[in-house]
């Protein structure tokens, strides 16, 4: 009983949120309400459990961020950078999206994907407006690229942490086997996004000749708030991308770069918190509870084990498969969870083939898992934080307005996924 209603919770809360009908953070919490209230979950699983429950993790690396990049908004680091990028691109669109399609996809794979769109959203709002450019495709193609950048690395995308730590991977080894595809990938993507976002490509000659003839070292008005903030910015980068050595989670390193740069700088705690995007905070929250409910249930596991088990235990078969149900149930609640599901069983099956041939089937499910991330508005955690500060900014995008790019990108990408895996291990 408690199954059934926990796939009927999860099921009306996605649809409500797939028509906009009512706003996502609500019925998120209308959704995490009637899990507990039903005790499909319980205080415990939900606010405690590290399967079940909220990933706190996730919500204060984001908190810390978005505090981070609220106090270097107030130094014109991003209208700078906005300046510079459309100088860069001389004003052309397309150039200009694949410049930040790539800003986007490398700083992914050295941070976490999340991490980068807090920072490259603001400067798109300013580029955009500065050259009289429709955003949201911008903002659309740059939070994909950062799906697609951070599964080259260890520290990219939280599910590859969880792959890394369950099947005993280095930062060297994501490098090694997946950022060569990675690379790949992203030059189609480009490509793609040639096609996909040919109506926005819009290009207005006066604006052009306007950007290019302002100084972009103009746009900074507080040079030393800007050092302080690019240098604990710079520490916060360098302890993610050292996280093997140190093992301080991203969320820590996020939380005290922030209480760090609020305590030694003028800013006051109001100006910091003020560019916080709380609804986006709860909606997580809420999801992560309503997705703990299938996995307290047994729902996510009972898939997973389904899909495993049709394989009959072929590495070929497995790997495929794999990679295959992982995009598409990354595309229907967020990866995070369904990757600290799926891991015990991949290990499992990674046990029964010796040496290293079995680890094809961690690439399996890490391509899978992030890649299938792109295809839905909520696939990601990358995707609602952006559908977040566009909603803020007064130019909401919304779900299937994102999805119906999403699944093209996602198809094409799992599609060249699958022959790279299996003539390079199978």
């Amino acid at each position: 009983m408690a199954t059934v209603a926990a796939i009927t919770i999860f099921a009306v809360a996605y649809v409500l949120i797939a028509s906009e009908k009512i706003h996502r953070t609500a019925v998120a919490l209308g959704g995490a309400a009637l899990m507990l209230l039903l005790h499909i979950t319980d205080a415990h699983a939900a606010f405690f459990a590290e399967q079940t429950g909220i990933d706190w993790n996730v919500i204060f690396l984001l908190l810390g961020m978005m505090v981070i990049v609220s106090v270097l908004r107030q130094t014109g680091v991003f209208e700078y950078v906005a300046i510079w990028a459309a100088k860069r691109a001389r004003g052309k669109p397309y150039r200009l999206m694949v410049m930040l399609v790539l800003i986007t996809a490398v700083a992914s794979a050295l941070l976490d994907n999340v991490t980068t769109v807090l920072l490259v959203a603001p400067v798109t709002f300013l580029v955009c407006e500065r050259l009289a450019l429709q955003v949201v495709p911008y903002l659309i193609a740059e939070v994909m690229a950062s799906n697609i950048g951070g599964t080259a690395t260890l520290v990219g995308d939280p599910p590859n942490i969880i792959i890394a730590s369950r099947g005993g991977l280095t930062f060297n080894d994501f490098l090694v086997h997946l950022a060569p595809l990675v690379v790949l990938l992203l030059a189609v993507f480009c490509g793609l996004c040639r096609w996909l976002f040919r109506s926005a490509f819009t290009y207005d000659p006066d604006r052009v000749a306007e950007v290019m003839a302002l100084n972009e070292r103009e746009a900074i008005t507080d040079r030393r708030l800007l050092w302080q903030g690019l240098g604990v910015l710079g520490i916060v980068i360098a302890a993610f991308v050292l996280h093997p050595v140190l093992h301080y989670e991203p969320s820590i390193v996020a939380l005290l770069g922030a209480g760090l740069l609020v305590a030694a700088t003028k800013i006051t705690t109001e100006q910091a918190l003020e560019e916080v995007e709380w609804p986006t905070l709860v909606f997580f929250a809420g999801l992560f509870v309503m997705v703990g409910g299938l996995v307290e249930t047994g729902v996510i596991a009972d898939i997973s084990r389904a899909a495993a088990d049709v394989t009959g235990g072929g590495l070929g078969g497995a790997a495929m498969l794999l990679l295959g149900a992982s995009g598409v149930l990354s595309a229907i609640v967020d990866n995070i969870p369904y990757v600290a599901t799926m891991t015990p069983i991949v290990s499992d099956l990674v046990h029964q083939h010796p040496g290293t041939a079995g680890h094809v089937l961690w690439w399996a499910l890490a391509l899978g898992s992030d890649l299938g991330g792109n295809a839905t508005a909520i696939g990601a955690s990358a995707n609602v934080v952006v559908l977040g500060i566009a909603a803020r900014n007064g130019t909401p995008i919304s779900f299937w307005h994102f999805t119906k790019y999403g699944i093209i990108v996602t198809l094409t990408t799992v599609a060249i996924s699958t022959p790279y895996l299996w003539l390079r291990y199978l």
